[in-house]
């Protein structure tokens, strides 16, 4: 189902021809992707909201461990601190070491985030420290890509590993390939996303000009479908108070439907 607030028809159809491959529905049927398209965007640097954003999202996130720590029911409180302990962190590594990844070596986005959040949270620019407040807020993993630079739709599947995988090191842009079998996000040019919400590619990448964006919010068992919806709201509140003039829409991608598809 699509909820939308009067995108363009190109923007509908991008997200309706979105798709999960039934090779990952096999390995997480639980899986659910929460897709969220956005126009008329105001990007720039990191500012004022941005920051309001994150630093609760960084107090609120230290405040729960802290509130762990010192509760009679905490038997180990060091333990409390440590984000693999959250149940959808969990669930998140085991999906990881479901295709071969080591999630303490390749973290879950979100396991990465969370571990930065008592030093602080990266300030990268207003819409991806957007999406990292949300993701921190609600502890799952959220990605945001430029639609304009997407080309044709975006599909989750499991890797051959000859696919491009666009990545800079030392300020020089290189081509990087996922291993076979790998989960990856990706559109008709190659990998938009490795290790299922690991690292993006610096093709797709949100920039200080992007205007229209797709958020993706990954969800698992651990994680209710209401609570899923709620950090969609979130998002898309967010949108629309650092962005007057934003549309979105909506669309929940189930891998258990994926899995009926042949």
């Amino acid at each position: 189902m699509t909820v939308e607030t009067g995108v363009a028809v190109e923007l509908r159809q991008w997200l309706d021809a979105a798709s999960i491959e039934p090779a990952v529905a096999e390995l997480r049927p639980d899986y659910r992707a929460l897709l969220v398209v956005a126009e008329g965007l105001r990007p720039g640097d990191s500012d004022e909201f941005s920051e309001r954003l994150l630093a609760r999202a960084e107090a609120d996130a230290c405040a729960e461990a802290d509130a762990c720590a010192e509760a009679d029911a905490c038997a180990e409180p060091d333990a409390c601190a440590e984000p693999g302990a959250h149940p959808h962190v969990a669930a998140w590594h085991e999906a990881f070491r479901s295709f071969g990844a080591k999630p303490k070596r390749v973290r879950p986005s979100v396991d990465a985030l969370l571990r930065r959040a008592p030093g602080g949270l990266p300030r990268v620019d207003r819409l991806t420290d957007i999406y990292n407040a949300v993701s921190v807020a609600h502890v799952l993993p959220v990605g945001g890509e430029d639609l304009d630079r997407y080309t044709g739709p975006a599909r989750l599947v499991r890797a051959e590993g000859t696919e491009p995988f666009e990545v800079t090191s030392g300020g020089v842009q290189e081509v990087e390939h996922p291993r076979p079998g790998e989960v990856v996000w990706r559109d008709d040019a190659g990998v938009t996303c490795r290790r299922w919400n690991w690292r993006q590619c610096v093709r797709t990448r949100l920039t200080t000009g992007t205007t229209r964006a797709v958020f993706i919010l990954d969800a698992l068992g651990a994680m209710s479908d209401e609570a899923l919806t709620a950090a969609g709201r979130a998002l898309t509140e967010a949108l629309a108070g650092s962005s007057p003039d934003a549309r979105t829409a909506t669309r929940l991608l189930r891998a258990s439907d994926a899995a009926h598809v042949q």
